[in-house]
């Protein structure tokens, strides 16, 4: 239960950061310049993190050995803020969030069906349907 809490107060972190970062972007002149601005806040909180929780002390050789393609995770993660911040405004946040969490849906299903990054868990109706209310709730979003 603690960490469906803990996934629901993160979740509800996107849209306040997509509005933070959004008039951020207003005042510096553009979503990347703000998205910049905040990978930078965020890097240094966790630098300062990392060192609490694990010392100064840094796994590099390991991390020099690891797949190249297991470092895409921050690139994707740009481009996730950087569109948030040039979607929001022009969006609204509810349609905005309705739209990624449907992104997030069709991909997951892809994912877990393929057995790509995560265990395989077949596509089925129940899966699809899921899939489909959230679209539906997308076009109830952005009809209403």
């Amino acid at each position: 239960m603690i960490w469906a809490l803990l996934a629901l107060l993160a979740g509800a972190m996107l849209p306040i950061q997509a509005g933070v970062n959004a008039e951020l972007a207003r005042i510096v002149g553009h979503p990347v310049r703000s998205a910049l601005v905040s990978f930078a806040v965020g890097t240094g909180a966790l630098l300062l993190l990392a060192f609490a929780l694990t010392g100064p002390s840094w796994p590099w050789g390991r991390m020099l050995q690891a797949p190249w393609w297991v470092y895409v995770g921050g690139l994707l993660g740009a481009v996730y803020v950087v569109g948030v911040i040039a979607l929001a405004p022009k969006l609204g946040a509810l349609l905005t969030f309705a739209l990624l969490i449907a992104g997030q849906f069709l991909a997951s299903m892809v994912l877990d069906h393929l057995g790509l990054l995560y265990p395989r868990h077949p596509v089925n109706a129940a899966r699809v349907l899921g899939v489909v209310l959230i679209l539906l709730g997308v076009w109830l979003v952005r009809r209403y």
